[in-house]
């Protein structure tokens, strides 16, 4: 008999705090009505709500923003911990991408404590590695790669005891096409590996993801999979502040999902940035549930040995 496949806990991250638009802290509960825990519980998964740790009351100043800011990502790393410790399988429904701050620390503490080498995969349109001296905008979530791989422009107060750094040889960037000058010089500086769009054009979806997998299995390594609606085409995501044509393609993203799960190396996910004051009719929502049902195993067709 196969081994029950590990319970998923769903931790919802209700904060815009990050962003300069609102509306992604509405992310948590679009998913649900799009039916995220029913889909996963019909892969035959144990499924546990976990409930949405919700936006600070107040007035939206910088001063309330960061204070939120601090407070989801100390409640994100200990969630996840407490997850895989107990485990089960993390889900983080963003909220922008600020939370990835709190919830990839949470992961690499776990990582780090059983000397499992870390590896995360960034699905995002942007590079979010500017920091507070180059950022253009001075929103925190196009900062948050940077401050997880350890970029030393960031105060004290984001050094707490729920962070824990990230090796940025061990990140890779994928569906990239917006990439500001200062971060772009960081990024080649750190060694993080972008798979933009000209190289998907070029290679496809499949080449690429295929060597992070054998990266990952030859290490043992963990994939923590950070899932930006916004790495899709505008076209089939519309529910996002940061659209940038030219993105993802309904099927690559669906074949990268697959591929990951035959591999069987992701062990966290965030999905991020959804913001449904901006989508249609649910088309976001919907898409993102149907990506993480693919990551989780749903096929068209069952795949023999």
């Amino acid at each position: 008999m196969a081994p029950k496949p590990p319970r998923i806990d769903l931790h919802g991250l209700a904060t815009d705090a990050g962003a300069a638009e609102r509306g992604s802290a509405m992310g948590p509960e679009a998913l649900r009505i799009a039916g995220l825990a029913e889909t996963l519980a019909e892969l035959g998964r144990a499924v546990e709500d976990k409930g949405d740790f919700r936006a600070l009351p107040g007035p939206r100043t910088a001063e309330r923003r960061r204070r939120e800011i601090l407070a989801v990502a100390a409640e994100a790393s200990a969630r996840g911990y407490g997850t895989l410790k107990a485990g089960g399988v993390p889900v983080f429904m963003g909220g922008d991408h600020s939370i990835s701050i709190g919830s990839v620390s949470g992961i690499a503490r776990w990582c780090a404590e059983r000397s499992q080498e870390l590896f995360v995969l960034w699905f995002d349109a942007h590079g979010d590695f500017n920091t507070p001296t180059i950022s253009p905008s001075g929103n925190l979530h196009g900062m948050a790669l940077a401050l997880l791989c350890g970029e030393d422009e960031f105060d004290d107060a984001f050094g707490g005891a729920w962070r824990q750094d990230v090796d940025p040889a061990n990140v890779t960037l994928f569906g990239t096409r917006s990439i500001d000058a200062g971060e772009r010089t960081l990024l080649h500086d750190r060694g993080v590996e972008v798979i933009d769009m000209r190289t998907i054009d070029e290679q496809g979806a499949t080449v690429p993801i295929r060597r992070l997998i054998d990266r990952v299995r030859a290490a043992e390594g963990h994939l923590h999979l950070s899932l930006d609606i916004d790495a899709m085409d505008p076209t089939i995501a519309p529910g996002v502040g940061t659209r940038v044509p030219g993105g993802l393609t309904y099927r690559e993203a669906h074949l990268v999902m697959e591929l990951l799960h035959d591999a069987g190396i992701v062990g966290s996910l965030d999905v991020v940035e959804l913001n449904p004051f901006l989508d249609q009719a649910g088309q976001s929502a919907r898409l993102l549930v149907d990506l993480t049902a693919s990551l989780f195993g749903r096929q068209i067709m069952g795949r023999r040995g």
